[in-house]
């Protein structure tokens, strides 16, 4: 599988099943609109329906669904904010328990927007730490 030669970092420290998604959706989207960003992009967008970032690998989701406002659009959109892979449209109580398992401090005094920005940042962050 051409897939599995370039999967990233945080996929190959991911379990078996978020691999698989993506790399199922990267060939299927290779195919259909050639190899780049277009396909990472897609193989993408179909893992973070199922899976979430924390840290530097995914984990499950609760439930199967957009995991931001852009993930939530039809069809082919252009570049925008994302979330990253965090899920933004969890509960606030499910984002406290991904900060705490980041040991993200100031986390109990946090509205939802500011959690997703600071697990976006420790995540960044925890996959730097992991690729040096």
């Amino acid at each position: 599988m051409p897939a599995r030669k370039e999967m990233p970092s945080t996929l190959k420290r991911s379990p078996k099943k978020a691999q698989d998604t993506w790399a199922k959706t990267h060939d299927s989207a290779v195919e259909e609109y050639g190899e780049g960003e277009r396909a990472h992009r897609t193989a993408f967008a179909s893992l973070k329906h199922s899976f979430e970032k924390v840290g530097d690998h995914w984990e499950a989701k609760g439930s199967k669904g957009p995991s931001d406002s852009q993930a939530a659009k039809k069809g082919p959109s252009p570049a925008g904010e994302t979330a990253e892979g965090v899920n933004a449209n969890a509960t606030k109580t499910h984002l406290m328990e991904v900060a705490r398992k980041l040991d993200i401090r100031g986390r109990s005094t946090m509205d939802k927007g500011e959690l997703v920005q600071a697990i976006k940042k420790a995540n960044r962050s925890a996959t730097r730490k992991a690729r040096s």
